[in-house]
């Protein structure tokens, strides 16, 4: 089974997706949610016709212009009330317009203010009138035309209300994105302060063991094995106790080392994330005695430095897991890059993801989907068919900087 998915980008059943590209990447990835794929899901895209579109534009565009243009709005509520009027002569005065003069005064009210709808409301009470004359109407009472302005003069002050009412809405949750967008801004970037800082003193910490303690163990080591030969040139008896002494001393050596190499892999920034891939699956080869093995383009090249050390830190994340947790008899290492999309992905043959996460789930899980999140990327976890784990992390190919 290739360790890549398909071009489609479908995960298999039952995988865990970490979502770490959005805004929200550090609530969502301190949670892991089941999500079943059927195979067959795919993006689906809604075209509209170009005739729709045409028409939301034209209806944006109108929208706006009676937003920022007091000439257009009042313009076009004098038409509005002049048409109704007219229409309204038209029908003669047994049919009321009353509700219709609505349209006019909503519009001049909505977009613009109380003043102008009420202005409108009297232009429409003037129409209604005038119509009703010019139609033949034998009397038109007083209290009618008073019941009628009153009306749209309640009418319009609801309305205008309730206008100021949602533009303060709407600005304070204009006012309350920009807080949080500047909030996640300033968490992403003490996010990646705290990385480069971890990076640092991660590196710091494997140079230390590498330069001082693996020194003093390797001089030890000499200074023990001349003792040795000494001992064996006087055939003393205990040779056989200074052979276990620089055996132990050598584990030492060994284990420093590897302990080094889990805090920083000086391939990684003398040759580049393949050349460190493939350390740490020769490194794991020969400290665990599992089979691992690094499949990748020599041509993908990250150059991002956080990019490169998050991504081997996911792929060394999760070949520990495989070999602790999973009791993995072979593990594959991949990356490849498709276009502008560099893929991760890590498999073995192990006992699998589990049915049920722990909750909360475990510290390397969060440490993964953590660092997928910093760079910008998508970390999947899935459940093999043919048993084992599949670990994918997907994302942008960094662009240089210049």
């Amino acid at each position: 089974m290739p360790i890549f998915p398909g071009q489609d980008g479908l995960m298999p059943k039952g995988a865990v997706e970490i979502l770490c590209h959005t805004i929200s990447d550090t609530k969502i990835c301190e949670r892991f949610l089941w999500i079943g794929f059927n195979g067959v899901m795919s993006t689906l895209a809604y075209v509209a016709p170009n005739r729709l579109l045409l028409s939301n534009m034209a209806a944006l565009l109108w929208r706006k212009r009676l937003t920022t243009s007091r000439f257009t709005l009042v313009g076009v509520c004098v038409v509005l009330t002049v048409g109704l009027g007219y229409v309204d002569y038209l029908t003669g005065y047994e049919q009321t317009f009353l509700l219709f003069y609505l349209v006019p005064i909503g519009l001049g009210t909505w977009f613009g203010n109380f003043q102008i709808g009420f202005t409108f409301s009297v232009m429409s009470i003037v129409a209604w009138v005038a119509s009703d004359v010019a139609a033949g109407v034998p009397t038109v009472g007083l209290w009618n035309i008073g019941m009628a302005l009153g009306s749209y003069a309640v009418f319009t002050s609801l309305l205008s209300k309730l206008r100021t009412l949602l533009n303060e809405l709407d600005q304070r949750v204009r006012d309350r994105t920009a807080a949080l967008k500047r909030e996640m801004a300033e968490r992403k970037r003490l996010d990646q302060e705290i990385a480069e800082v971890a990076d640092r003193e991660r590196r710091r910490l494997g140079q230390n063991l590498h330069d001082s303690l693996g020194q003093h163990l390797t001089g030890t080591a000499l200074a023990a094995q001349v003792l040795r030969d000494k001992l064996a040139d006087r055939s003393a008896a205990e040779v056989a106790h200074a052979d276990k002494v620089v055996h132990y001393i050598e584990e030492g050596i060994d284990l420093t080392r590897n302990l080094a190499r889990g805090f920083f892999s000086p391939e990684l920034e003398a040759d580049g994330l393949n050349v460190a891939l493939q350390g740490l699956a020769e490194n794991i080869s020969e400290r665990f005695r599992v089979p691992c093995t690094f499949n990748g383009d020599d041509a993908v090249h990250v150059g991002d430095a956080t990019t490169a050390t998050q991504l081997y830190h996911i792929a060394q994340e999760a070949v520990i897991n495989a070999v602790k947790h999973a009791s993995a008899n072979r593990i594959d290492i991949g990356l490849a890059q498709n276009g502008q999309k560099l893929t991760l992905a890590v498999s073995d043959d192990g006992r699998g993801f589990p049915e049920k996460l722990p909750e909360p789930p475990g510290l390397g899980l969060r440490l993964m989907a953590h660092g997928a999140s910093l760079i910008g990327g998508k970390l999947a976890i899935a459940r093999k068919r043919d048993g084992g784990t599949l670990v994918i992390c997907k994302l942008n190919k960094p662009q240089p900087v210049h």
